[in-house]
């Protein structure tokens, strides 16, 4: 690697980190407590959650339109409602939820989390609010073969990322294989598929996949917990003592009446089996039509500043002469190789999570603004290939009449270079409307994100991926034909 370049990415990540561990100073040595004023001022509590886990919080469908509901859904409205503010709730990945609290883009976290001493080190803990324990959920026809947690050895045990239940698992298993995913509807699949011979998982939401799903059956797991590892409590950015001490009389309330066992768990019940009553897929159009209508948007607009960002890149890695032009020619190539040399996962949530500490962007800005940095970096690369493509001969012909080197590049060389290019472009529209499914991590309502929300509702694994394959196919085939359409007119002029 040439030496400037080197020069270049170390310099570009020295900023990076130096920003981020300055943006980390700030916060850590903030004086004054406003937690409480700030959000009685903003007059919202957003709360974050991973609605994939009944009957704690998970996705039904409310007279037509599909809304967030759960035991923990009305803990949090207990909470809104006591301190006088409107509850948002905003859904993501489990594993994702603490990151979501400390850079600001929720207020709390309530997702039947457990107040483990690792976590209590970065965020802020309530009093409990429920107690339970971990089953294991099992396919009915495997009933006879496993009785507990010591059953499993020799095969794989499954448990949501980041959870307790992942961590116990490693701990306390012996010659089991652990697997962890993001999704509980995604090892439910897994299960039935046979991929893994059991999911650990709380034991109310052991009952509901349960009762809900004939195949399935439940055993205890008999781990060894400590009383962190069985109950659940809300959790707050580190240092919201103010607001922290205001909820806990909330809390407080909630565990001396009972109301989790009285009042919401009941309440979540129904919503359990309102959404096993009709469980086609026709029922849920709307949500796939949602989760088709924002992967366009996003392929679009990515697609669109994209091709900006790329055209713009690969004119500065192809400038010449003086020490200025130097520079932006190493710094346009540092940025393509440290985007084409990262995961787009990575980025989008170094764009919605990381940024957010400066500007809190939106989910679904924050998924646009990384796709289309991401593909900015490939476009360049396509484009600058066009470009040296284009024979030498038109530029010096384009010169000789008297035209400048911009109007030359303008007018002569990039519509040749487009037209070279264009199969490879097309290529990379089609690939965004494939990629544009990574944003679902973060909660952007895309197609991926909407079948996961038809799987939690219907408690069935395979007819919604198979819906969305079928929608992706027709998005990228009438694409492909739309592009191809365009080629043949370019290579009949």
């Amino acid at each position: 690697m040439p030496k400037k370049l080197l020069i270049s990415i170390v310099f570009i990540l020295t900023l990076l980190t130096g920003w981020g561990g300055s943006t980390h100073f700030t916060t850590a040595n903030a004086a004054t407590d406003n937690s409480l004023t700030k959000i009685q001022k903003k007059g919202t509590l957003v709360m974050g959650t991973s609605p994939d886990y009944p009957p704690y919080e998970f996705q039904a469908t409310v007279h037509g339109k599909t809304k967030i509901v759960g035991m923990d859904v009305a803990v949090g409205q207990k909470i809104a409602k006591d301190l006088g503010v409107k509850l948002k709730v905003k859904s993501m990945s489990f594993d994702s939820l603490l990151v979501a609290l400390q850079t600001g883009k929720v207020d709390m976290v309530i997702s039947g989390m457990n107040p483990t001493p690792a976590r209590k080190k970065n965020v802020d803990f309530t009093h409990l609010y429920y107690q339970g324990g971990y089953s294991i959920v099992i396919n009915k026809s495997d009933k006879g073969i496993y009785q507990d947690k010591d059953s499993f050895t020799g095969k794989t045990l499954g448990a949501q990322t980041g959870s307790t239940m992942y961590t116990e698992s490693k701990k306390q298993t012996s010659n089991t294989k652990v697997k962890g995913m993001t999704s509980v509807s995604d090892l439910i699949l897994a299960l039935q598929n046979h991929k893994i011979a059991g999911v650990a998982m709380e034991k109310p939401s052991a009952q509901a996949y349960v009762a809900n799903n004939k195949q399935l059956a439940m055993i205890p797991s008999h781990f060894n917990l400590s009383a962190d590892d069985t109950v659940a409590a809300v959790a707050f950015k580190k240092g919201s003592t103010a607001l922290v001490n205001k909820v806990n009389h909330s809390v407080d309330q909630i565990k001396n009446q009972d109301l989790v066992n009285k009042t919401y768990l009941p309440a979540a019940g129904k919503y359990l089996k309102t959404n096993t009553v009709n469980t086609s897929m026709w029922h849920y159009w709307k949500a796939f039509l949602t989760g088709v209508e924002y992967t366009l948007i996003i392929t679009v607009c990515a697609t669109f500043f994209g091709f900006i960002l790329g055209v713009i890149l690969s004119l500065a890695r192809m400038l010449q002469g003086n020490p200025l032009k130097t520079a932006i020619r190493w710094l346009a190539t540092a940025y393509v190789e440290f985007i084409r040399g990262t995961p787009m996962m990575v980025q989008v949530m170094f764009v919605y999570f990381g940024l957010g500490l400066i500007v809190n962007l939106p989910a679904l800005t924050s998924g646009i603004i990384a796709i289309a940095l991401n593909s900015g970096a490939y476009v360049a690369e396509y484009i600058r290939g066009g470009i040296n493509s284009v024979d030498a001969g038109q530029t010096e012909a384009a010169r000789s009449l008297g035209m400048s080197s911009g109007a030359t590049m303008r007018y002569v060389i990039l519509p040749q270079a487009i037209k070279n290019i264009w199969p490879s472009l097309g290529n990379e529209f089609i690939t965004l409307i494939k990629d544009s499914s990574i944003v679902s991590i973060i909660g952007v309502s895309e197609l991926i994100f909407q079948s996961n929300i038809v799987r939690s509702d219907t408690y069935r694994g395979v007819a919604p991926i198979a819906v969305i394959m079928v929608l992706y196919f027709i998005m990228t085939f009438t694409a492909s034909r739309i592009l191809n359409h365009f080629e043949r007119k370019m290579q009949h002029d």
